[in-house]
């Protein structure tokens, strides 16, 4: 009785091991890898921005208030150039709605790598420092610099230069290209007050507190539409002769999410070609040929340091 027991036992062990080497075989890949097929779909469907952005229906993305660039409305509602440009590629995903997040520009970067939105809706310039910390869309638009001072320009300041040689102290917005292309055309750290956003460096100017600010010729512009009477934007302000000016400004997106920031891509370029982008910018006081999307620039050359 006991053999016979033993002998069962014993065939029962063999049925087992040989069912857990078929299925070991199976699961190490089999000829038809269905195994590494499923691998790359759970990868494809649990890990892709985009297709997480075209489910919710919903893209969130960070914006400072920079008119005509990315601005809340008088509504309320996130508005201006580059905003709008990213609805409509976003409009062509099939994602309708767009959830704005305003943030000082300083920190949009940083916000977007800490995953507090899916884009960066600033037209912000490419640059290769830039480049280091994010990945940059294709350039939608195009843009020079500008300077704002007391009225009646009391220190004659009509280029970086000039800042450089009177002393002058100049406000810039925290995290703004124009920092480092005053400090390249010579003017010292100690001649900088770094602000929050675009109307504290016009009020640092109204108040006294500096002589000169400083951003992209259309944020000033815009500006000065605002302001009071006791300071006037330079008409005959000489553009630096340095690497990254003119700029150009792009959406900005996570470095881990290529497939988001190439649809993006492919999209831009068909609004590019049937001349929505040209409309758009346009309707936020852009000249729709002189702050085009350069056809021959890329940002990887850009980030290259070839086009910069």
């Amino acid at each position: 009785m006991k053999k016979l027991l033993a002998a069962s036992i014993f065939g029962i062990l063999i049925l087992f091991l040989a069912a857990c080497g078929g299925g070991s075989d199976d699961s190490s890949g089999s000829d038809d890898g269905s195994s590494g097929d499923s691998g790359s779909e759970s990868e494809s469907s649990g890990d892709s921005k985009l297709a997480e952005i075209q489910e919710s229906g919903t893209v969130t993305v960070g914006f400072a208030n920079e008119e005509p660039y990315g601005y809340q409305g008088e509504d309320g509602e996130l508005t201006g150039a580059s905003p709008e440009i990213t609805k409509a590629v976003f409009a062509e995903l099939g994602v309708d709605n767009m959830d704005g997040q305003l943030a000082d520009f300083g920190q949009l970067i940083p916000g977007l790598n800490a995953g507090n939105y899916d884009v960066v809706t600033a037209a912000m310039a490419i640059n290769p420092d830039r480049c280091e910390n994010a990945d940059f869309g294709e350039p939608e638009m195009t843009y020079g610099e500008g300077i704002v001072v007391p009225e009646g320009n009391p220190m004659d300041i009509h280029s970086y230069s000039d800042i450089a040689e009177s002393g002058a102290n100049v406000s810039i917005m925290s995290g703004a290209t124009e920092i480092g292309y005053a400090q390249e055309m010579g003017v010292s750290e100690d001649q900088i007050q770094e602000a929050a956003d675009i109307p504290s460096t016009i009020s640092a100017v109204q108040s006294g507190r500096a002589d000169v600010t400083t951003a992209t010729e259309m944020t000033l512009r815009m500006a000065m539409e605002t302001a009071s009477g006791d300071v006037e934007f330079v008409e005959d302000f000489e553009q630096p002769d340095i690497e990254g000016v003119p700029s150009y400004g792009a959406a900005v997106f996570h470095q881990d999410n290529d497939e988001l920031r190439e649809a993006y891509n492919e999209e831009l370029q068909k609004l590019i070609d049937d001349g929505t982008v040209a409309e758009i910018l346009e309707n936020n006081g852009f000249d729709p040929e002189s702050n085009a999307p350069p056809e021959d620039i890329t940002t990887e050359q850009i980030c290259s340091g070839e086009e910069y």
